[in-house]
């Protein structure tokens, strides 16, 4: 267990990791964050920072020697910095969690292993098998890179008349995986902890609301049976459990409704904090920001209650040229996240509101 006064390591220096750190002083923990050059808002609020690159191990080893534990804010870890950090200092999660879900292939076929359901999917490694895997699924499908994929990046979907040799190719021609396409109600998630020692704690089952493949809004508690919920929350209890996980994970899922009844499909894990569980950072007892910390330090883990209904609003591109207004409304609680330049598409801040219970 980590003492307050001890600095955690954290590869990345975007939003989240922005937003570990803040919780971490909180605790009277300090971070020292790690990551190439470019715009790394978390530098701003840590205690100490090194720019480096994550193929260069000499730094990477000398990061390590200068913190008690590693985490992450991001899951595309290249796997041999993970190994050079982990021969140094624990890494969580580890380099089993990183291998699972940094392949989509890899992610579901674990996720299968254990009897869970996912979307229909056949692996892709050239034009041919992708033919193939359309004739076996039909259209519409998605197409998805097997690695480096997120808010819709990485992806095609596969209509009537697509040139199929087209597609394959404006993703890089390389390894990919087709998903049936799963006729769902709504879109929620998970976003629980799992200490070291085996506690797990969960927020309450959020509902997820995408626009152009990105996260736009989040509300908790979701729409769905308590049934379902409980559901929902075993089912990110017995992954968690299967990966030996320690940390914040999210699993994102499909809530298929047919004759009346309701199902459960697990469509993403994420292996780290997660955009809808944003609204924990003014909606529940504890955030799951200082949740990951408090994981990764080896502390108790804290109560997930939630204090109201939430919800929270990602501020995308020009929309945080609002800020303005949004301050002065006495019901928002307004995150930025100190990015130097507004470009569409990127997350610049988010805003919650909560009514409370």
């Amino acid at each position: 267990m980590l003492e307050p006064g001890a600095t955690i390591g954290i590869l990345g220096g975007g939003q989240l990791g922005r937003m570990l750190a803040l919780a971490a002083a909180r605790l009277g923990l300090k971070c020292h964050i790690y990551a190439p050059a470019g715009d790394n808002p978390a530098f701003d609020v840590a205690a100490r920072h090194t720019v480096g690159a994550y193929d260069d191990e000499a730094a990477l080893a000398a990061f390590a020697r200068e913190v008690e534990v590693v985490t992450y804010e991001f899951e595309n870890v290249p796997a041999r910095a993970a190994a050079v950090l982990g021969s140094l200092r624990p890494v969580y999660p580890d380099a089993r969690a990183l291998e699972t879900t940094q392949d989509r292939l890899v992610e579901k076929d674990f996720v299968r292993a254990l009897g869970i359901e996912t979307a229909p999917y056949v692996a892709v490694d050239d034009a041919g098998s992708l033919a193939r895997a359309v004739a076996a699924l039909g259209r519409p499908s998605i197409l998805k890179t097997r690695r480096f994929g997120y808010d819709g990046k990485g992806q095609a979907t596969i209509r009537g008349g697509a040139d199929l040799g087209g597609v394959f190719r404006a993703l890089g021609s390389q390894p990919c995986i087709l998903e049936g396409l799963v006729p769902f109600r709504r879109e929620v998630s998970v976003v629980a902890a799992r200490g070291a020692d085996g506690a797990f704690a969960a927020w309450d089952v959020c509902e997820n609301e995408h626009e152009q493949h990105i996260l736009a809004r989040t509300v908790a508690p979701a729409r769905l049976s308590e049934a379902t919920a409980a559901a929902a929350i075993e089912i990110a209890h017995r992954l968690a459990d299967a990966l030996a996980y320690v940390g914040v994970i999210a699993v994102e899922m499909f809530l298929v409704e047919e004759r009346g009844a309701e199902r459960l499909v697990v469509n993403e894990l994420a292996p780290r904090v997660h955009n809808s569980g944003h609204w924990t950072m003014d909606g529940a007892a504890t955030s799951q920001f200082e949740q990951h910390i408090r994981a990764v330090a080896g502390w108790p883990l804290g109560s997930t209650r939630r204090i109201g209904r939430c919800e929270m609003t990602n501020l995308i591109g020009e929309q945080a040229a609002q800020w303005r207004e949004i301050a002065a409304d006495p019901g928002a609680r307004l995150h930025l996240y100190g990015k130097a330049e507004i470009r569409a598409g990127r997350k610049m801040g988010h805003v919650n509101r909560v009514e409370l219970e």
